[in-house]
């Protein structure tokens, strides 16, 4: 291997969460005015990079700031890829007041078919790996969610995903407690090791 192999995990811009729910999987909810600029800030960011794929996760919203990146890759079709969606969660349409009770934590005692941290980065990698050996030596886009970037930085970090607390991910290095709506996540294989752990970079392009 000559090249390295270079995947950048994009979360999707801001949505219009109006209700302020926790808006999962739910299907109506799309991008705010404010989130289609940050999406349009991120295509900015990848224009010139030499992109060989863009993918995206099932939901609206992360289709709708692929179409930004795909913008400049008109080439390229936006491939929806289920195995970056979103937390599939038994809170979805709860109040986003939940996260104030007292040790609140969106995946104790949640149980198949619902989603939990393993669960999570396990299909995260299972896409990882496709993507390695389909790309290799290439450089792919993915628009996704912020636990799937999230659950990706801590094992880039060698650290379990259950680990998911905002003070540890400052503490790995991430620059902010949480990754930002519409950042980008990059992530660097230099060789074709099915077992090696890619560096990380992130950029917040607006």
């Amino acid at each position: 291997m000559t090249q390295p192999t270079i995947i950048h995990l994009v979360r999707h811009g801001e949505v219009h969460n109006p209700q302020q729910v926790l808006y999962g999987r739910l299907p109506t909810y799309r991008l705010s005015e404010h989130g289609r600029n940050q999406a349009q800030a991120a295509g900015e960011a990848l224009r010139d990079k030499p992109l060989a794929a863009v993918f995206s996760s099932p939901q609206p919203r992360t289709q709708e700031t692929a179409a930004f990146i795909r913008e400049h890759h008109r080439d390229l079709k936006i491939i929806i890829e289920p195995r970056i969606d979103e937390i599939h969660s038994p809170y979805e349409g709860h109040p986003l007041t939940i996260f104030e009770q007292p040790d609140f934590d969106l995946y104790r005692d949640v149980e198949h078919p619902f989603d939990t941290p393993v669960t999570m980065l396990a299909r995260t990698l299972d896409f990882i790996r496709y993507a390695r050996e389909t790309y290799a030596e290439k450089e792919i886009a993915a628009v996704t969610h912020g636990d799937i970037v999230a659950f990706m930085f801590l094992f880039s970090k060698e650290t379990s995903p259950e680990t998911r607390h905002k003070k540890q991910m400052l503490e790995l290095g991430l620059p902010e407690a949480y990754p930002a709506t519409a950042s980008i996540s990059t992530f660097t294989f230099a060789s074709s090791d099915p077992d090696e752990v890619p560096t990380y970079d992130y950029q917040r392009p607006y």
